[in-house]
Order: structure tokens, then C-alpha cells, then sequence
């Protein structure tokens, strides 16, 4: 049995923040200088009572309207988010119940980022290639911004709120899923972090004291950590020998993938990928200008922003890579999609 990519939809909330407003609010920041480096002009951010659930559930209306897709016949919700609605429930319950999926729908969320699409699409396959479902609703929804300190410009400048939703189902037509790699490294852990917050640093009635790095940015325990060079790194390190594994799993060379889709993390981390690689740089679409790194939306936000390039019978690899650390890649033989 096979598993198909049938459709994808996207929701961006309303609010932008642009460059120009990041600069008129830090003076002190080169948001010139900053621009040119991660490729980033503009990123959507979410309002104060809009969480990753409400992003998710707009995409997912979008595509259960436009797909053709009978609500009932959804036999697993996945939720991959990191900024969940509550720490209990599951958020995937909440969408279920809100999106007027059966009770008889199995729903459940994945604390997964950067290579969380990745994760989605795998488990979406191998539970269709199991029997255990039908059809998978996968949604990526992420509000990083909330986890955000506003002088914090090591990782303000970078992200921005997203969500997705796809239908991966038994039955074409569709793109085929092929198979994935997956990897970890918890011992990275640190490098991209909310330290406080969970269970092992509970922030309680206190809220964390502000701290000033050697670099100038502001940020609490309760705020979005980023060791930029060490991601960096590990990405150089991790990412070649991931896409070489994948397209031996596959049966494929490199010069047989058409188009390679990797996460938007920015577009600095991106050429060096494409250089060490040597993949032409036509062959890997871009999609941060306007949104910035959206986390685990990055790829279904690139593959709406580029699918219409993409021609039957086109391999297209999907390479997600970062917190955790984390890494996936899968290929999808490609055939239309609709684009909800």
C-alpha cells in the first residue's frame, strides 16, 4: 500500500511586521546589515489572544472545504506544534472537536519543530501503510513569537507564526510518499531552547529576571534561546550526509531529485547548504521573504509558494533539520496536489 500527499492549505495571521518597524523600534539594531544575511524582510506575527491552535484550525477549514474530503472519513488528526494552546490537553483534541472530525478520528499532538513537517508525513504514511488509517489530517501550527523577548534580535528578526494543513490519504491522486530518514541528537538540546516553563524549571508566581548576552540581546528564561553558530554547525554536519542517505533509501541519485525543499531557516544557512551540496540553486526554492522561518510550516508554506513549478513525475525531497536537534527527509514523487 501506498501513501499520497493529496492536499495542502496554509493560513498566515494578519499582523506583519516588517523591517522597517523592527528598525524604527531598536535604533541601535543594522537590520540592513541583518536583512541581507537571513533574507528576511517581512514576518507575520500573531496577536496576543491568537494561539497555534486558531492558525491550525483556519488551515484545516481550508482545506476540508476546498479538498473534497468528507470530514467523516479522517481517521487521524496529528497536531506538530511547540507552542501548544494548553500544556493539557493535547491541542489535537481541541481541533478535533472544533473541526467536527468523527469521535472515532484518533488525535494527538507532536512537540516536534524545524523537521516536524518531515516527522508529520512519515507518521502519516506508516499509518496508512499499516492499515491503521485511511486518511491522516497532518497540521503544523507555531506562534514562536510568544516565546519571543522584543529586544531580543538574535531570533526577533527570524521568525515568524504560520500553519498548515495536509491530507495524506491511501488513495491517489496525489504525490507519492516515498521513504524517510530520521534522525537525533538530543545532546543539542540547549542550543535552541524555552529554558523555563515545563515541569523541570516551572516558572510559578515569579517571572524571570532580564538578562543582557555579549552581544547586547535581552531575553529571560521564560524567552526563546538560540546558539546561532552551533546551529550553523550542526546543520553543515548533519544535513549533506541526511540527503545522501535519503536518496539511497530511495533508489535515486542526486541529479534524479528535481527540486529540493529544505527548511527555511534563512538564507545564509541555505547557501551554504546549497554550496557544500553543489545543487544548483534552481533547484532549491525560497519562501522567507515575506514570512521568515514559520518553523515546522516552513516546507508546506514553500511547497504552496513554488508547486506549480513542480511537473509529474518530478522527484522532490523535503529536508527539515533543527531543534532538538532533530533532522528528516523524505522524497515525494510528484503529481498535482490541490492547493486549498
Amino acid at each position: 500500500m501506498d501513501a499520497y500527499l493529496r492536499a495542502i492549505a496554509t493560513h498566515l495571521p494578519a499582523r506583519v511586521v516588517t523591517n522597517e518597524q523592527l528598525q524604527a523600534e531598536n535604533p541601535g539594531w543594522d537590520i540592513a546589515k541583518i536583512a541581507a544575511k537571513t533574507g528576511i524582510e517581512h514576518r507575520h506575527i500573531a496577536h496576543d489572544s491568537e494561539t497555534a491552535g486558531d492558525l491550525a484550525f483556519v488551515a484545516g477549514c481550508k482545506l476540508l472545504e476546498n479538498s473534497g474530503i468528507n470530514r467523516q472519513s479522517i481517521d487521524y488528526l496529528l497536531f506538530c506544534t511547540q507552542s501548544p494552546d494548553y500544556y493539557l490537553p493535547a491541542t489535537s483534541c481541541v481541533l478535533q472537536h472544533r473541526l467536527k472530525l468523527p469521535t472515532s478520528c484518533a488525535a494527538i499532538d507532536i512537540n516536534q519543530g524545524c523537521s516536524g513537517y518531515v516527522y508529520g508525513l512519515d507518521m502519516a504514511r506508516a499509518l496508512i501503510i499499516s492499515g491503521s488509517a485511511r486518511n491522516v489530517l497532518l497540521l503544523t501550527g507555531e506562534t514562536y513569537s510568544k516565546y519571543i523577548h522584543p529586544r531580543d534580535r538574535s531570533v526577533r528578526v527570524l521568525f515568524g507564526d504560520a500553519a498548515s494543513a495536509s491530507l495524506i490519504s491511501a488513495d491517489g491522486p496525489g504525490a507519492k510518499i516515498g521513504s524517510a530518514c530520521l534522525g537525533t541528537d538530543g545532546a543539542g538540546a540547549s542550543n535552541l531552547i524555552v529554558p523555563a516553563g515545563g515541569a523541570r524549571t516551572p516558572m510559578g508566581d515569579k517571572y524571570p529576571e532580564e538578562t543582557v548576552d555579549e552581544h547586547g540581546c535581552v531575553r529571560t528564561a521564560a524567552n526563546l534561546y538560540m546558539n546561532g553558530q552551533e546551529l550553523f554547525s550542526f546543520t553543515l554536519h548533519r544535513v549533506p550526509e541526511l540527503v545522501r542517505n535519503t536518496l539511497a533509501k530511495n533508489n535515486l541519485t542526486v541529479d534524479q531529485v528535481k527540486w529540493f525543499v529544505f527548511h527555511q531557516a534563512n538564507a545564509f544557512m541555505n547557501k551554504h547548504l546549497q554550496s557544500k551540496l553543489k545543487i544548483d540553486v534552481s533547484r532549491i526554492p525560497a519562501f522567507l521573504k515575506y514570512v521568515g522561518n514559520t518553523v515546522s510550516n516552513t516546507i508546506p508554506l514553500t511547497i504552496m509558494n513554488c508547486h506549480q513549478q513542480f511537473s509529474s513525475g518530478d522527484n522532490v525531497m523535503l529536508i527539515g533539520f533543527g531543534v532538538g536537534y532533530s533532522w528528516g527527509a523524505s522524497v515525494l514523487s510528484w503529481e498535482p496536489i490541490i492547493s486549498a
